[in-house]
């Protein structure tokens, strides 16, 4: 699926596209992922809600200049200034991964507004990241330098371990194809190189502070980011509500498409239409 528009930012191209009538809700990608994960939910959202899609810069369609930095205190700027550009003063907002640190830095930092949050399996609390970040972090350029063939073997024993029930052919080819080409590839380990927990560090202690109705969904097993932190998290944000989905990774868009789907339905039809 290619996004239709580009908005350009601080120099670089952010694409993105927008899909139906009704109202807006905003799907934010995390890493190594990109906007492709949520097509299939756009789609089926489209006959009720505007859903807008966008590719963090350095990911997907968007631009992979190294000259430009893709950490989450970079991409939170840019969502608030997206909703801006949007003229969307107070969208419902999906986020996975990567994608919940940049809305709840977006929300907490920038004044961005909402009127709903759902995170999926996200990036919140410290502990994250792993060892294999912080090898690639200490060696981002010999990283980037290997041959394309022993990359593309990495990235895909990589981005396996997310799926709970194993990734299709099909499957891996939309996770893995942005960072196949030479840009994708030194793009990939760039991101990884930027990671910080500092970035959560920075808005962790004021999530009690978030007044707006959140959902926190995750996949039961999700290797990634353990299910207690699901947990803490909806214990952290007054208001949460949790819901664990059952034989699911941090890939839940792939191991439970049907359940993750009819939960966001569920969400975001109530906080539209609210008694």
């Amino acid at each position: 699926m290619e996004l239709s528009q580009t908005v350009e930012w601080r120099g670089r191209s952010v694409a993105w596209d927008r899909f139906g009538n009704g109202p807006a809700v905003v799907m934010c990608h995390g890493t190594p992922w990109s906007s492709q994960l949520w097509w299939p939910f756009a789609r089926a959202l489209a006959a009720e809600f505007s859903v807008y899609l966008w590719d963090m810069p350095g990911y997907g369609q968007s631009s992979k200049d190294g000259a430009h930095d893709v950490d989450l205190g970079v991409q939170g700027e840019l969502l608030a200034d997206l909703l801006r550009h949007w003229n969307l003063d107070a969208p419902h907002v999906v986020a996975h991964d990567y994608g919940g640190a940049v809305s709840l830095r977006a929300h907490l930092l920038h004044g961005a507004r909402y009127a709903s949050l759902a995170l999926i399996d996200v990036v919140a609390l410290r502990p994250w990241g792993s060892d294999y970040f912080r090898l690639v972090a200490d060696n981002a350029d010999v990283f980037a330098a290997q041959p394309a063939s022993v990359h593309r073997g990495a990235l895909e024993a990589y981005v396996a371990g997310a799926s709970h029930r194993g990734l299709t052919p099909a499957q891996m080819a939309v996770v893995t194809t942005p960072w196949l080409s030479e840009e994708g590839q030194v793009a990939f380990y760039r991101q990884i190189a930027q990671a910080d927990e500092r970035y959560t560090d920075e808005i962790q202690d004021r999530y009690a502070s978030i007044d707006l109705p959140v959902a926190v969904v995750w996949g039961r097993d999700d290797a990634w980011i353990p299910v207690d932190r699901a947990e803490e998290l909806a214990r952290l944000i007054p208001g949460a509500t949790l819901e664990v989905i059952d034989g699911a990774g941090h890939l839940i868009q792939f191991d439970a498409p049907v359940e993750l789907a009819v939960s966001l339905h569920r969400w975001l039809t109530a906080q539209s239409n609210p008694r």
